[in-house]
């Protein structure tokens, strides 16, 4: 297992746990204990959490600049991602113009599509999403652009001002972090314009977001917590219900 993708594990336990042993996390990633205290270093060095005598302690809304490439993304809580996809599907109906982001969960989304669903007209700035949709049979338009290598996003000013000319009846969008104060946020600043601009154009905004995504803070905000529901697995901030709607979705 790659370094950044230890880091990101020991981060996911953490939100489950709060805090959590040296020893816990050596036995989680089959790892030696000295090679998860180097990983908290880091960890602890970008602000990402405490590291505390034995273990480790999350810190609340971690701010953070960090991101991961989409395969390995695509790799991190796939079973409650799946459970999320499944739960926005079965809210596309054969009539509407859906934007699907780029991103993993929504990726899964793509993957999930059957039914009804498969007779909406789709947007997406998503290459894996693109594929998907298209061996699917669907109707797909895509936004001319530069191409984000790190996320398989299409962005930049020409992606931009295609979608400027659509209104859209749902859209299905991917954030890295949210947080009470802060709301939406992402690493990329060409993302978050293409994510905020979808927003404004959308009838209805649902961020599809696994629980690990809570109380965390990116560089370049999006939108406020109130311009968009979450699609989810779990909350682990009951305070989330009283600023937006939260639909969780059923286990397999």
């Amino acid at each position: 297992m790659i370094a950044e993708t230890r880091r990101q594990v020991i981060l996911d336990a953490l939100k489950r746990e709060r805090s959590i042993s040296v020893h816990a996390l050596a036995e989680l990633l089959n790892t030696s204990v000295s090679t998860v205290r180097r990983d908290l270093i880091v960890l602890d060095e970008r602000g990402l959490l405490s590291k505390v005598h034995g273990g480790a302690a999350l810190n609340d809304a971690q701010l953070s600049a960090v991101e991961l490439d989409m395969l390995t993304k695509e790799n991190l809580m796939l079973p409650e991602k799946e459970a999320i996809a499944r739960a926005a599907v079965g809210m596309i109906r054969a009539d509407d113009f859906v934007f699907i982001d780029a991103g993993s969960t929504t990726l899964q989304l793509a993957h999930a599509i059957t039914g009804e669903a498969l007779k909406a007209v789709y947007v997406t700035n998503g290459l894996a999403h693109t594929r998907v949709l298209t061996q699917k049979g669907c109707t797909v338009y895509v936004p001319g652009g530069r191409i984000r290598q790190r996320t398989e996003a299409i962005v930049g000013s020409t992606a931009l001002a295609a979608l400027n000319q659509y209104n859209f009846t749902k859209a299905f969008l991917g954030t890295n972090g949210i947080s009470l104060d802060r709301g939406f946020t992402t690493p990329g600043i060409d993302e978050r314009e293409i994510k905020a601009a979808v927003v404004r154009l959308s009838g209805e905004r649902w961020f599809l977001a696994d629980s690990s995504k809570f109380d965390k803070v990116y560089p370049a905000g999006i939108s406020a917590l109130d311009s968009a529901g979450i699609i989810t697995d779990s909350v682990p901030n009951e305070s989330y219900r009283d600023r937006t709607t939260i639909k969780e979705a059923e286990p397999v």
